[in-house]
């Protein structure tokens, strides 16, 4: 008789890619939370807690939306201020 210890199935996306490109391009310090919570995502699956690394991934996914939002809001709040000191003829 012989056992295995891989759980049936693949483990849940971990989201790594928008986690790197959320640090790199965004928000650094959700990316890194982000980066943090993707890397657990595989260990914590071939441990048998799935539980687990759904909850892992699906942090991973929000806190990359979150820094992506975050950089998108200073992003146009930038460009306002560059309007506004251009139309003040700051510039």
């Amino acid at each position: 008789m012989e056992t295995s210890n891989t759980p049936a199935g693949a483990p849940p996306d971990n989201n790594l890619v928008w986690a790197i490109l959320c640090t790199v391009l965004c928000c650094l310090p959700l990316g890194i939370v982000a980066i943090i919570k993707s890397t657990k995502v595989k260990e914590l699956w071939l441990q048998g807690d799935h539980a687990a690394a759904q909850k892992a991934a699906d942090d991973a996914k929000k806190y990359s939306i979150w820094g992506a939002a975050i950089g998108l809001i200073f992003v146009v709040i930038y460009f306002i201020l560059v309007a506004v000191g251009v139309a003040a003829g700051g510039f």
